[in-house]
């Protein structure tokens, strides 16, 4: 078989897409990816890698970690009557809703720009993306996502809250709406939920079709990629027959029950990365050619001049941000870049200063 016919086996439509970018960054001081800028402190580290070293890595992990589940359910402060689905971080269970309701002309549907795997993952499962637009200060068109509801019948919505890569969060109010009139399931990510400090998950008794999505990547454990997913039990109870066997290796289940007696320790990590957005925001904003806006995540969306010329140049000078003023017409010349440590803030802004500065000549 030639290489041209091995390649024809591959859908089109996958052949036409691009892989996820993730952008290398050794040497950089990196703010691209919103992750927590902290590590572990020496002995809390010291002590999880000896509890790792006790593990089985000859064994698969169980079938259903059901005492581990119990543990990060009243850690989560779930409700009784909920249930919860792991995932190989949020992008595994976002694909695997998506594929639990994927048939012939199936609708995912979310406010727009957002989190971008929502429409890949519609893509790769063969349902239909619509994105509804957002207003231009980044709030909920609430009459375009009713009237796209209406039109649409979308099995799937998804909110996230707060939003990427814009960072604001959507009225309570609206949200409501949207619940009131969603024909499917409802999904309300909340992957930034340590610095937005605000959860859905008390409304989950009252709404059979919402399920709340979150992640521990941005509270600080990124690498070990556990997300879960809340909802009622009849509902997990479905989505969990599309989720692949042992899909949570045992060295995450077990990194994660040993730090659920630790998270504080996070918490503390998440309380500073919260102040230093604040005083970041602040720093940004004092600086002519810039409009950044709120944020309730642990990253900013700033607006400047020439955001290609602006990020290339901060890339020269050892700064890596994201470019996301390609992304939608509403972050047009807009750059996103996660909040890091005092010491990485302020490299970032000695060299954005110089770089509006070289940009502008």
């Amino acid at each position: 078989m030639s290489g041209a016919a091995a390649l024809g086996a591959i859908r089109a439509d996958i052949r036409a897409l691009h892989a996820y970018p993730v952008a290398p960054a050794v040497g950089l001081v990196k703010l691209d990816m919103m992750e927590n800028p902290y590590t572990l402190p020496a002995d809390l580290a010291h002590s999880l890698g000896q509890h790792l070293g006790a593990i089985a890595l000859n064994r698969y992990p169980p079938g259903e970690p059901v005492a581990f589940k119990r543990r990060l359910a009243r850690h989560a402060g779930l409700p009784e009557a909920s249930a919860l689905l792991l995932g190989n971080g949020s992008d595994e269970l976002i694909h695997l809703i998506i594929l639990a309701c994927a048939h012939t002309e199936a609708v995912v549907l979310s406010p727009w720009p957002s989190f971008s795997m929502y429409r890949v993952s519609s893509l790769l499962d063969r349902c239909r993306f619509v994105g509804v637009d957002l207003r231009p200060d980044f709030s909920l068109d609430v009459p375009a996502m009713l009237d796209a509801i209406q039109t649409q019948r979308p099995s799937v919505i998804f909110l996230s809250q707060p939003n990427n890569p814009t960072g604001n969060l959507f009225d309570p109010g609206s949200i409501e709406s949207i619940l009131d009139a969603a024909p499917g399931l409802v999904v309300i990510d909340e992957a930034y939920l340590p610095f937005a400090q605000q959860t859905w998950v008390g409304a989950l008794a009252q709404r059979p079709g919402l399920l709340v999505l979150r992640t521990l990547s941005k509270l600080g454990l990124a690498g070990l990629r556990l997300g879960y997913l809340c909802g009622a039990p009849q509902l997990i109870g479905q989505l969990d027959k599309v989720r692949p066997p042992f899909n949570v290796n045992v060295l995450t289940l077990a990194a994660v029950d040993f730090l659920l007696e630790h998270f504080g320790v996070l918490d503390q990590q998440a309380a500073q990365v919260r102040a230093d957005r604040a005083r970041l925001q602040a720093q940004l904003a004092s600086i002519p050619g810039i409009e950044v806006f709120d944020s309730a995540a642990n990253f900013l969306l700033l607006r400047v001049a020439n955001a290609a010329d602006v990020f290339a140049n901060l890339l020269q000078r050892g700064i890596l941000i994201k470019d996301v003023s390609a992304v939608h017409e509403l972050l047009h010349n807009c750059l996103r870049v996660t909040v890091g440590t005092p010491a990485e803030n302020a490299r970032f802004l000695e060299a954005l200063r110089a770089s509006l500065g070289q940009v502008g000549k």
